[in-house]
């Protein structure tokens, strides 16, 4: 039994050693494909969106019927509602996760083509209000739009 009990300093005399290799320096890694960044660093972001592309709807129809019975213009009647069923389109897709990217997609392209129409009213009327206050909402939305899909990619 004595030859089967050995201590750890003669087990150790008897092996050699392994050397070990220096550490490595850091390796900079080449990026490709520059990273994107939200406009808004929230995480909140992301949930916002569809209560975002609701009230947006909401405001667009109620701007283009107020529209229609204060002046009797048809296509702000038409734009409203397109507006809001686009808007409505968005928060549909939003609702389940492997559509949300869409859902930000056709959000983002509506909100965009609507501050470009409100851009192009209020450039020629020169009035903030309604074109001024309705481009600042459809930019609102463009930012949450834009910064939710981002969010959503990642």
């Amino acid at each position: 039994m004595t030859a089967l009990t050995t201590t750890s300093s003669t087990l150790s005399a008897t092996l050699p050693s392994i050397p070990r290799p220096p550490p490595r320096a850091p390796v900079a890694r080449l990026r490709l494909r520059p990273r994107r960044r939200a406009l808004l660093r929230c995480d909140a972001v992301s949930e916002l969106a569809p209560a975002a592309s609701a009230a947006y709807g909401v405001l667009l129809l109620g701007g283009g019927a107020f529209a229609y019975a204060r002046s009797g213009s048809k296509g702000s009647i038409y734009g409203g509602l397109a507006g809001s069923a686009l808007m409505g389109i968005t928060y549909y897709l939003m609702q389940s996760p492997e559509t949300k990217a869409a859902g930000d997609a056709v959000g983002f392209g509506s909100a965009f083509l609507f501050a470009c129409v409100f851009g192009i009213r209020l450039y020629n009327s020169r009035k903030l209000v309604p074109s001024g206050l309705l481009l600042a909402l459809s930019l609102g939305a463009l930012g949450t739009f834009y910064s939710a899909y981002l969010q959503d990619k990642v």
